[in-house]
């Protein structure tokens, strides 16, 4: 219920050109303090996980794993998608409150 409402909120963000996707687009918010939230899939590979776990924790910005890469892509109208970036502070915090553990992400071994 709340995984449906979460990829909702993503399609009226991205709708709202307040959504950046792709891992060197989501770099360069993460690097320019534009992104306030990173969304990555939960299906990700373990190396783009750490990849962007270590960016996130070094510049400060929250990263929550959510859907597989087809539901990210598919509630943003694109057919796949690893990692989005939420460039607006409203969107990021309406989206944390949906997500069950905001401040949760799973640990690569």
């Amino acid at each position: 219920m709340m995984k449906n409402k979460f990829l909702s909120q993503l399609g009226l963000a991205m709708r709202a050109g307040k959504l950046v996707t792709g891992d060197e687009g989501v770099f360069k918010a993460i690097r320019s303090g534009e992104a306030k939230l990173v969304i990555i899939a939960e299906d990700a590979s373990a190396n783009t996980q750490k990849k962007f776990q270590d960016k996130c924790l070094f510049y400060g910005v929250k990263l929550i794993a959510m859907g597989t890469k087809y539901e990210l892509g598919h509630s943003i109208g694109k057919e796949m998608r690893v990692t989005i970036g939420v460039l607006d502070g409203g969107f990021a915090q309406m989206l944390q409150k949906c997500h069950v553990n905001p401040a949760e992400v799973k640990h690569i071994d």
